[in-house]
């Protein structure tokens, strides 16, 4: 049986930032399984790649807390790897005047959370984003930027295997563990730890169970799909063009985003899936697809914010009304402007099973031998580093 101080099961972007952060406080025998053959094969690798600016998050909230300095320190270490960094800001536009309310809460909210924005006009929209359009006003970003994320996997896990100090085992599925004994069974055998941190991202609410956490949770995947600008007509984007919000929900709604290639995305959706990697129409379908179904249905009928999703998301697989939404951001666009794209993303979001409600901030459960991380959603990505700052401050001695 294999023997380990820190085990971390998930290398996606928080696996990998905590074992980073772990080795810089002086930690030096970590183990990290996965899965996958490869990393960056889910939601870490195929997110819009945006790093965020604390905009949307409530003040107080883990989310607020982590993203504006997750934010810097991602661009910091980018700088320092080379990785390309597109720093073009961000406008988030009123489609109607009844907007404009919650584009100044977005405001308030910002500012409490030390981001650079402002109350623009629609003369100084043009300016910044000249295809853009609003109705009065729209909130600026400064901060927002914007990084390939496949890339930065790369590095980090580059960065981990040269150290020494780390061993990525690719290819290790977790099946069960024994709480008592803090030993983990998977496809390649038995490894048993003193500390074992839970980042499995869709599956985290699994690995949390054999060890007495996420009883009251579950995580239900929901679909982003991507289209992309032409090549011809990507000119027409200086940046990020988003949508004012629904704050009440946790997703963005479709918009615009320039990524680190050049290429101009359009979405994502957020159609509630069938499965944890149901990136197709049934490719990742499973058994778990029943109790899926099962949990969005009691959603439905006792929760109003997810019935709304459930009304208006799934329209968006018809490209006319995936356009109609896109096209109230711009002034121009003809459905002609745009192509499909093979990106899509499975976004999980955790469930309170007693409440019926969305968790709307992260969720850390622990203990004195483990560490689970059930909802890492947006901004993640964005607040790894400085996220993984305050899970090595506040749960590991």
């Amino acid at each position: 049986m294999q023997k380990t101080s820190i085990l971390i099961c998930g290398a996606g972007i928080i696996g990998l930032t905590v074992a980073r952060e772990l080795l810089s406080r002086g930690h030096k025998d970590i183990v990290i399984i996965d899965k996958e053959e490869d990393i960056a094969r889910h939601a870490s690798g195929r997110n819009s790649g945006v790093l965020h600016a604390g905009i949307y998050y409530a003040p107080g909230s883990l989310r607020a807390k982590s993203c504006l300095s997750g934010n810097f320190k991602m661009k910091q270490y980018c700088r320092e790897k080379g990785i390309n960094v597109l720093e073009t800001g961000k406008v988030i536009v009123a489609r109607e005047k009844e907007e404009l309310e919650t584009l100044h809460e977005l405001h308030s909210r910002a500012s409490s959370n030390g981001a650079k924005v402002e109350i623009i006009d629609e003369s100084k929209l043009s300016e910044i984003e000249p295809n853009a359009k609003t109705c009065d006003e729209a909130l600026l970003s400064h901060y927002t930027a914007v990084v390939d994320p496949r890339e930065v996997m790369r590095s980090l896990y580059q960065e981990l295997l040269s150290s020494g100090k780390v061993s990525i085992q690719l290819g290790t599925s977790f099946i069960d563990a024994d709480r008592d004994t803090n030993t983990v069974t998977t496809d390649k055998g038995k490894i048993q730890c003193e500390l074992f941190i839970n980042a499995a991202g869709a599956y985290s609410d699994r690995v949390a169970r054999p060890f007495g956490f996420g009883t009251d949770y579950q995580l239900i995947p929901f679909k982003g799909i991507y289209k992309k600008l032409k090549k011809e007509k990507a000119h027409t984007i200086n940046g990020s063009i988003y949508p004012v919000p629904n704050i009440k929900n946790p997703f963005l709604g479709i918009h615009f985003t320039r990524g680190a290639s050049g290429d101009v995305y359009l979405g994502p959706t957020a159609i509630p899936a069938f499965g944890r990697e149901n990136y197709g129409i049934l490719k990742g379908m499973d058994r778990e697809m029943f109790s899926i179904l099962y949990r969005d249905a009691i959603l439905f009928l006792r929760n109003r914010k997810f019935r709304s999703i459930a009304f208006e998301e799934p329209k968006k697989y018809l490209f006319s009304c995936f356009f109609e939404d896109a096209k109230k951001l711009v002034k121009e666009l003809s459905p002609e402007d745009i192509e499909d794209s093979p990106k899509v993303g499975i976004r999980p979001q955790l469930v309170d099973l007693k409440k019926n409600e969305l968790v709307m901030d992260f969720l850390i459960e622990h203990d004195d031998k483990s560490v689970h991380v059930l909802n890492s959603i947006s901004p993640a990505f964005t607040s790894s580093m400085f996220f993984a700052e305050m899970i090595v401050d506040n749960y590991i001695k």
